[in-house]
């Protein structure tokens, strides 16, 4: 299903489709999973009692590097900056210092969103082409870079990913306070109602795309049905969502783009 193009694709093509954040609720369970990450969240974070604003939050940032002007990546890097500046706390028992602008948690934090973004478009479009996954790859260092990441720290090549991933997926560990976190995301009572009405699929697509190493520490199960459940459903979008027109798949981003340069 995948649309191929004389060019091949990039951040700016993939970064623009609303269907990406399908793979969002992995992401931030993948963050969790880092100690240092999940120990930030429960000291400094309301995104479980604002996730829509924290939704809106982050994928404003992540518009805005893939799709928007120079303008609009200085704008999220000074909003981001602020957020971040005072996310730090002191050595806590076998727990080290940490701070959010820490590289080792922003390269983990940004690996997350890629290996989820290209699981999403896997599923929904099919694989990238080899030319257009390297390129993919290579320009979505930029969601890390735009903040304090070094380039260099970024994994050179896929291959390279793939072996940074592997040993930092080995290395994970889900504490008590990512396992509440977990919870109170996937029940979602603070958010709008339309929100909840959609935390079914949410729920569904966030254990579903969950590597199923992190499933048990996290006291989550995809059992046969729900495995199924899922498949169909991601059947039902890769039959649908690419056929829609551009203006459909690109509302999430216009809309964003045009909040973030209004000054909202």
């Amino acid at each position: 299903m995948a649309e191929r193009t004389a060019e091949p694709k990039g951040l700016a093509d993939l970064g623009g489709e609303w269907i990406m954040t399908l793979g969002g609720g992995c992401a931030i369970l993948l963050q969790l999973a880092h100690p240092s990450v999940g120990r930030g969240v429960a000291e400094h974070s309301d995104f479980a009692s604002r996730p829509y604003d924290r939704l809106v939050g982050t994928l404003t940032y992540v518009t805005a590097v893939a799709c928007g002007t120079a303008d609009d990546v200085r704008a999220v890097h000074r909003a981001v900056g602020r957020a971040h500046a005072p996310v730090r706390g002191p050595a806590d028992g076998t727990l080290g210092a940490y701070t959010a602008f820490d590289p080792e948690l922003q390269l983990w934090v940004t690996a997350t969103l890629y290996w989820t973004a290209v699981r999403v478009h896997e599923r929904v479009f099919g694989a990238l082409d080899a030319a257009s996954a390297d390129r993919f790859y290579r320009e979505f260092a930029a969601i890390g870079t735009s903040l304090q990441l070094r380039a260099d720290a970024w994994p050179a090549t896929r291959p390279d990913f793939a072996r940074y991933w592997d040993d930092a997926l080995s290395r994970l560990t889900v504490l008590p306070a990512a396992r509440e976190a977990c919870r109170r995301l996937l029940r979602a009572e603070h958010a709008p109602l339309w929100m909840r009405a959609a935390m079914p699929f949410a729920r569904l697509a966030t254990v579903g795309f969950l590597p199923v190493e992190l499933r048990a520490p996290y006291r989550l199960v995809l059992t046969t049905r729900n495995r199924r459940r899922f498949d169909r459903m991601m059947r039902v979008i890769a039959a649908i969502y690419p056929r829609l027109p551009l203006s459909a798949r690109h509302i999430v981003r216009d809309r964003l783009l045009r909040r973030l340069r209004s000054g909202v």
